[in-house]
Order: structure tokens, then C-alpha cells, then sequence
């Protein structure tokens, strides 16, 4: 039977390019000069910390990380900003983690949204994903067309198409 995954992956290659290349232009811009700005990607634990003189440098540098990510395609809605947060220096700081796969609240949105259009197929939960058949191909398409015009919260990708 013919079947796809629904799942969330970020590209951390991607990502690392678009933290780069924001470090690149604070080193370049005006407003940011004579202050400590960092920007860091930890690819263990999937965050990205930030770290600026004031609360307005914080905003200019989330503006810049979610402008680059979406130039390297990267959706920035697996980002979730925590809270500003003071440091001893004067200074702010701020985590932005990385989500990857589907919670579980998510995925029976999803499931949910499946089985109220009356297609004829079957949608299971495996894990941080959503595996979904069907006898036609065409059917599954239908699907995919349904999901990618709501709204989850999270940025789904489809994969592991097989006939």
C-alpha cells in the first residue's frame, strides 16, 4: 500500500550556515559596534544562544536570524525564542530552541484533521512522526494538499513516499 510520513526535521547544516552568516553581518553592521555580541549554535542540545548589549540589539539580532534561516530555507517556526533574560555584565541573553519532530498534541491534530476529511486513508502515530496510507496515490496526495493548507504550529515536511 502506498504511504508517506509526515515529520518535522530541521536541516542543522542549513542552520549553521544561517548562524554564520548572521555572525558575519553583526560583524559588519554599524549598529553593532563597540558592544559584545554572540551568537553560538550548539548542535548537541539544539539550541541557539544569543547574547547583545541591550534589549534592542536582541530584537535587531533575532530579526537577522529569522530573515537568514528563512534565505537558506530554513522555516523559522522550529525556532521558539525563550525569554529575555539579564546578565551581570548589563547585558541580555536568550536560548532559542531548536524543535524537531511532532509532539504528540500535534500529531493528533493531525490525525484528527485526516480523519475528518473522509479520505480513505489510515493515519498512525509512530513516534515524533505521522505515517499515512491508502490504497491510491491520488488519495494520499489529497492529504498532503489538506495538511499543507492548515495551520499546526510547526513547520511538516513529507517524506518516504512509497507506491
Amino acid at each position: 500500500m502506498p504511504s508517506f510520513d509526515v515529520v518535522n526535521k530541521v536541516e542543522m547544516q542549513e542552520l549553521d550556515n544561517a548562524v554564520n552568516n548572521v555572525k558575519k553581518e553583526v560583524d559588519t553592521r554599524y549598529d553593532f559596534r563597540n558592544s559584545v555580541t554572540e551568537i553560538e549554535l550548539h548542535r548537541g542540545d539544539k539550541r541557539i544562544h544569543l547574547l547583545a548589549g541591550d534589549e534592542m540589539k536582541m530584537r535587531a539580532l533575532q530579526d537577522m536570524l529569522q530573515s537568514h534561516c528563512i534565505r537558506r530555507k530554513v522555516d523559522p517556526k522550529c525556532l521558539e525564542f525563550k525569554d529575555i533574560e539579564p546578565t551581570s555584565k548589563g547585558q541580555v541573553k536568550r536560548d532559542v530552541v531548536i524543535q524537531e519532530g511532532i509532539t504528540k498534541d500535534v500529531a493528533q491534530k493531525i490525525v484528527k484533521k485526516i480523519k475528518d476529511s473522509k479520505l480513505k486513508v489510515q493515519a498512525a502515530i509512530q513516534d515524533d512522526q505521522v505515517r499515512v496510507t491508502g490504497k491510491k496515490i491520488d488519495d494520499l496526495q489529497e492529504v498532503i494538499q489538506l495538511l499543507r493548507g492548515e495551520e499546526f504550529g510547526v513547520p511538516l515536511q513529507f517524506v518516504n513516499m512509497k507506491a
